[in-house]
């Protein structure tokens, strides 16, 4: 906890919050206080959490707090994992809520503030489903979405542009560096030339310099065109041989495509393609879930002793004993119509092997060609050049063409087995389509046989005893296997464990030793502690003493200083003043007329006397506007009045104008009359 508290009080001192707290005035510090610590360090991060918590309700402040720590993935301590408890820690201010906040809000400072800064942009708005079905919304949502991506991708930009090492203060250096260079270089020029001024003919010498380095530039330019062409004339040659093969292989397959070979190729393609589905791979599927399931009630079974080993043992001897007695009694009958079926059986069983193995080698030929197929795809897509082709170098073209090569040779290779293998296939289907038929006229026989001796489906149950005993069998012979390896398993573990027992005891023993040399060092350790906390404390207590008396001593030094400037102003000031005083009664005393025009006295009656003047002139215009007040006023009136009428007449003229004439107007005198 001291430790918690140190680093939280060293962290709260430095930049920028320069609080100046020690241990004692942190650790006294009252719960809004603490609560506004939090909030500074929260402001800190996000300038949007900069607020008084006392002008802010208790339940916003929580709310607004809990919100801030979930936005930077703050997870309370294992001792606070009730949320209820968590949030009446924060709003009561409590020290083991809001400390470890604290310590780890200041650990993680630069990185917190980097995520509050991508929150405000990355955090997505939740809308509703059933707002969204309106179409500008859902745009405008589809847009915001877009945005957000695109800020995504412009920060990651930014992000490696920073760490790329590009600063402006280097690109500066470089640019200093270069006006440098450049500044060298004009002066260099100016001292050639002023060389070569003094040499005749220097103008024609220069011009012919220029057109040579024109002439090189021009031929380095070529020189470069020449090399590109090149490229693009050897890259075309390769497209034009690839394509030339391409053709070949087309017009080959073209020539052995026939209807009939076309049908027969698809027809074999299906044939094995069923027999994968078909037989394969459910076989395949069937055995992978027998074995899970065995495996899955071998993890499940108890531990087994080496009692129960023994008596698993013991059990698969009495099996195969009697599968030995039932081998023996079908190898003294020796009936002749099975023996006959042993050898139809046998070279089926061949064959349904030598159909696995060619279906397996298949699989795996199908996968070799999908994997070569999606690596040349990648090295396609990777050496896309800049103009759409396909750009190979001289040394990955001759290792592509060894390479080439070599796998056309196999191709060829395993093409001739595979025809090989198909024609053995057709044969081979062939012989078990013969043998099927004569297994069907065999066992249409031996039914009849067997009807007449009265023992009828003795050959299908010998068939399923055989079968169901080759299921024993294989199955045994797994659990034979599988016993074996738990059985060694379990004598490695027993070894493994008496060994590293021998190799720990040693260990123990310093251990023991160890630990209670730990416990005196524990009980020392507190011991130092608690007098060295107590002397910390008594010191802690003299220093905050020391430093309000350098505080209080300070200020009144402060006061002083103020006083002492206020004085020397004010001395200052008067003296000016006498100077002042001293210079206008001299100019008053003077004969000089000058001289006493330039006193103060002279100044001031002079502008008195201008404004005496200036308000007597004001007063007699005052009272000229009083006299004429009343007169202007009647007068103004009257022209108010002419105004009016005038503007009456004009709307009556307008009004005449724009009506029909219903009579007739007629002036006389001043007066107008209407004769209807």
């Amino acid at each position: 906890m001291s430790e918690q508290l140190k680093f939280i009080v060293e962290q709260l001192n430095k930049e920028p919050f320069r609080k100046n707290f020690n241990l004692i005035t942190f650790d006294s510090q009252e719960p809004m206080q603490l609560l506004q610590i939090l909030n500074d360090v929260l402001a800190e991060i996000d300038p949007k959490q900069a607020i008084d918590i006392r002008e802010e309700m208790p339940e916003q402040t929580v709310k607004r707090m809990s919100s801030m720590l979930g936005m930077l993935k703050y997870k309370p301590p294992a001792t606070l994992s009730d949320v209820s408890s968590f949030r009446l820690g924060l709003v009561t201010g409590s020290k083991p809520v809001v400390h470890p906040i604290l310590q780890w809000l200041l650990q993680r400072l630069p990185e917190l503030k980097k995520r509050a800064y991508l929150a405000r942009f990355l955090v997505k708005l939740e809308v509703p489903a059933e707002f969204l079905q309106d179409d500008v919304i859902s745009d405008t949502y589809h847009q915001y979405e877009e945005l957000v991506e695109g800020f995504k991708t412009y920060h990651k930009e930014c992000e490696h542009l920073r760490s790329s090492g590009f600063s402006t203060a280097e690109i500066r250096r470089d640019i200093n560096a270069m006006e440098e260079e450049k500044e060298q270089l004009i002066k260099r020029v100016e001292r050639l030339t002023k060389r070569v001024e003094s040499v005749s003919n220097h103008q024609r010498m220069l011009e012919q310099a220029r057109q040579l380095r024109v002439e090189k530039e021009r031929e380095e330019s070529l020189m470069h065109q020449k090399q590109e062409q090149k490229n693009q004339l050897f890259q075309a040659e390769q497209r034009l041989l690839r394509l030339q093969q391409q053709l070949k292989d087309m017009r080959q397959a073209a020539a052995d495509a026939t209807p009939e070979s076309l049908m027969r190729r698809l027809e074999e393609e299906i044939k094995i393609n069923s027999y994968m589905v078909t037989e394969k791979l459910p076989k395949e599927l069937e055995g992978m879930r027998r074995t899970v399931q065995y495996m899955q009630k071998v993890a499940s079974e108890p531990a087994m002793g080496q009692a129960d080993l023994q008596e698993v043992e013991n059990k698969i001897k009495e099996v195969d004993s009697q599968i030995n007695q039932l081998i023996e009694k079908r190898m003294m009958r020796n009936d002749p119509m099975d023996d006959k079926l042993t050898l139809y059986r046998q070279q089926a069983s061949i064959i349904i092997r030598k159909k696995e193995s060619k279906a397996e080698e298949l699989q795996e030929a199908r996968e070799e060609l999908a994997a070569a197929e999606k690596e040349l795809k990648q090295r396609g897509s990777q050496g896309q050049g800049s103009q759409g082709e396909k750009v190979i170098r001289g040394d990955e073209l001759k290792r592509l063409v060894a390479k080439l090569r070599s796998k056309g040779t196999t191709y060829k290779k395993k093409k001739q087995e595979i025809a090989e293998l198909r024609a053995e296939y057709g044969v081979l289907q062939r012989t078990e389509e013969i043998l099927k038929r004569r297994h069907d006229t065999v066992q249409q026989k031996l039914q009849t046989v067997e009807a007449e001796k009265g023992i009828s489906g003795y050959s299908d149950t010998q068939e399923e005893l055989e079968r169901v005993s080759a299921i024993k069998s294989e199955l045994d012979e797994k659990k034979g296997r599988t016993l074996d390896d738990m059985s060694e398993m379990v004598k490695k573990l027993n070894s493994m464990i008496a060994e590293k027992k021998s190799a720990l005891a040693p260990i123990i023993k310093e251990l023991r030793s160890l630990r209670q040399r730990r416990g005196e060092l524990n009980q020392e350790y507190e011991e130092k502690k608690a007098q060295y906390e107590s002397c910390a404390a008594g010191l802690e207590s003299n220093r905050s003493k020391l430093e309000q008396e350098v505080k209080a001593l300070r200020e009144e030094m402060a006061q002083k200083e103020n006083r002492y400037h206020y004085i020397n102003a004010m001395s200052e000031i008067i003296e000016m003043q006498i100077q002042r005083a001293a210079e206008e009664m001299k100019a008053y005393v003077s004969s000089d007329p000058l001289e006493k025009k330039k006193a103060i006295r002279e100044v001031y009656m002079k502008n008195i006397a201008e404004q005496e003047l200036l308000g007597k002139k004001l007063r007699e215009e005052q009272k000229l506007v009083r006299e004429s007040h009343s007169a202007n006023m009647e007068q103004m009136k009257m022209w108010r009045d002419l105004e009016q009428l005038m503007e009456c007449k004009r709307l009556c003229f307008i009004r005449a104008q724009s009506q029909v004439s219903i009579g007739q107007i007629i002036q006389e005198g001043g007066e107008d009359r209407l004769v209807l």
